[in-house]
C-alpha cells in the first residue's frame, strides 16, 4: 500500500490528521485480516511552497522540512497512528525519477520543451481520465489550463523543472533543474513496491489530477498496469464548509489537541465512513468524547480479560463483516456500543476483553479507564491544574468522612465543588470513582 503524505513546509492540519488516521486503520484491518502489509507513505520535501517558505524564513528546505517532519511524526504519534514501513523523501529519489523520466521519453511519451522543461505527452496516453471519470476533450474545454506556449497541449503536465535563480536544482540529462510534484510518487511507489501493487490512497482532492498523472507516468513507463485498488477519503469540513485558509476555518492538529484528548480525535475520524465527508464542529468533539467515554466506562467496573480477539463471537462476527464491506468503521463502531452495553448488563470479564481487542484493532481503549476517565477534555489535565488528582482524591476522602459524621451539608458542599470544576463522582459498591466531565 502505498499513501500519499504530506508537503512539509507548515503543521499538519485536520485534513492530514484524517489521512493519517484511515490509511492507520485500513493497515491494521488487512494486517488483522491475515495479510501481511508493506506501507509506504511518502514525504514531499520539495515544491514551489516549500522553496518559497525556505527563502522567507532564510533557510535552507532541507532545515525547514526537517523540522516539521519532526512536527508530522510527533502529530502522528499523538493520534496512535503507526510509523509506516517506508517514509520515502522525494529529494533521495531523484535518480530513480530521471530514470523514470528516460524511459517516458524512451517511449515517446514525454518530451523537452523551448523553456528547458520536460512534460508529459498527456494525448499520447490512451485512458487518461479514467480513474477520475474525465475525458480529454472535456478536460480541454472546461479546465482553467494556464496558457503555456512551450507546451505541445495545454493539458500537458511538468516531469522536469529547468533551473531557477535561487531554486536547489539537480544534475540531469535535460540540464539542471527539479522533479516535478507528480513523478516523484510514480518513482518512489514503483522503487518500494514494484511496477505493480495493490493499494494507492490519499485524500479525494488528489484523485485528479495527481493521481491521473501518476497512472499516466507509471504505466506510460512500464507498459503494465499500476495499481489494482485507488481509495480516497473525504474532505474535511468545518460547520459544514471546506476547510480553507481563506475562510478562517482552518484547524492544526496541535490547535485541535490542545481542546481534545487525541483519541477523542481519532475516535471522532472513525465515526464517519472514510469516503464520506468528515465536518469538524466542537459539538461533534464534544459528542465523540462523551461517546468514547461511554465505551470506557463499560471498561472501568470490570477487568477486561487479557485475550486476543474471538471471532467466532457474535459481536466480533459483525464487526469483520463491517470491516470487510470498505472499511465501515462507523458500523464497526456500532458494534463496540452493542458489546459495551453487554459487558454492563453481564459484567463479564471475557466481553469486557473482547470489547477492548475489538477496539484495538481501531487503534481504540488502549488506555486503563480511569487514565482515560481522569485525564480531563484534552488529555493531559494541565487545563484542570486547580483540580489535579491528589486534591481531587483528598476531597473525596473528606466527603467519605463527612458522611460518615453524617454532616450532609459537608458531603454536599463538597459533591458541588467537584462538580462545579466539572468533576463528576460516582458512587458504586467498591468506593466512590471520579471522572472530568
Amino acid at each position: 500500500m502505498y499513501v500519499c503524505g504530506m508537503t512539509v513546509y507548515d503543521y499538519c492540519h485536520l485534513g492530514h490528521a484524517r489521512v493519517l488516521v484511515v490509511f492507520d486503520v485500513v493497515r491494521r484491518w488487512l494486517r488483522a485480516s491475515g495479510f501481511a502489509v508493506t506501507y509506504a507513505r511518502n514525504v514531499t520535501d520539495v515544491d514551489d511552497k516549500i522553496i518559497k517558505r525556505a527563502q522567507e524564513n532564510k533557510e535552507t528546505i532541507y532545515e525547514l522540512t526537517r523540522r516539521f517532519i519532526d512536527f508530522m511524526n510527533e502529530d502522528a504519534a499523538a493520534l496512535g497512528v503507526e510509523k509506516p514501513d517506508f517514509e520515502p523523501r522525494a529529494t533521495e529519489y531523484v535518480p530513480q525519477m530521471l530514470q523514470l523520466i528516460g524511459r517516458l521519453e524512451k517511449n515517446g511519451l514525454a518530451y523537452r520543451a523551448g523553456n528547458g522543461d520536460v512534460n508529459f505527452s498527456v494525448r499520447k496516453f490512451p485512458g487518461y481520465g479514467r480513474l477520475s471519470g474525465k475525458s480529454l476533450d472535456d478536460l480541454r474545454a472546461g479546465e482553467r489550463v494556464d496558457v503555456d506556449l512551450t507546451k505541445q497541449d495545454p493539458l500537458d503536465f511538468v516531469l522536469w523543472k529547468h533551473a531557477r535563480e535561487g531554486e536547489p536544482f539537480w544534475d540531469s540529462p535535460w540540464g539542471p533543474g527539479r522533479p516535478g510534484w507528480h513523478i516523484e510518487c510514480s518513482a518512489m511507489s514503483s522503487d518500494l513496491l514494484g511496477e505493480h501493487f495493490d493499494i494507492h490512497g490519499g485524500g479525494q482532492d488528489l484523485q485528479f489530477p495527481h493521481h491521473e498523472n501518476e497512472i499516466a507516468q507509471s504505466e506510460g513507463a512500464h507498459r503494465g498496469r499500476f495499481v489494482n485498488y485507488w481509495m480516497h477519503n473525504g474532505f474535511v469540513r468545518v460547520d459544514d464548509e471546506k476547510m480553507s485558509k481563506s475562510l478562517g476555518n482552518f484547524f492544526t492538529i496541535r490547535e485541535v489537541l490542545k481542546k481534545y484528548d487525541a483519541e477523542v480525535v481519532r475516535f471522532f475520524i472513525l465515526r464517519a465512513h472514510y469516503r464520506s465527508p468528515l465536518n469538524y464542529s466542537d459539538q461533534h468533539l464534544d459528542d465523540a468524547r462523551g461517546a468514547l467515554i461511554r465505551l470506557y466506562t463499560a471498561l472501568k467496573t470490570v477487568e477486561p480479560a487479557e485475550l486476543p480477539v474471538d471471532w467466532n463471537e457474535a459481536h466480533a462476527m459483525r464487526f469483520r463483516e463491517a470491516m470487510d464491506d470498505d472499511f465501515n468503521t462507523p458500523e464497526a463502531c456500532a458494534v463496540l456500543f452493542d458489546l459495551a452495553s453487554e459487558v454492563n448488563r453481564t459484567k463479564s470479564p471475557a466481553l469486557a476483553g473482547q470489547l477492548r481487542a475489538l477496539a484495538g484493532v481501531l487503534g481504540l481503549l488502549g488506555r486503563s479507564a480511569r487514565e482515560f476517565l481522569q485525564a480531563g477534555p484534552a488529555g493531559s489535565g494541565k487545563e484542570d491544574s486547580e483540580y489535579p488528582a491528589e486534591k481531587i482524591d483528598k476531597l473525596i476522602a473528606a466527603r467519605l468522612a463527612a458522611k460518615k459524621a453524617r454532616n450532609f451539608a459537608e458531603a454536599d458542599r463538597i459533591r458541588g465543588e467537584l462538580a462545579a470544576a466539572g468533576i463528576v463522582l460516582e458512587d458504586g459498591p467498591q468506593g466512590t470513582t471520579w471522572r472530568r466531565a
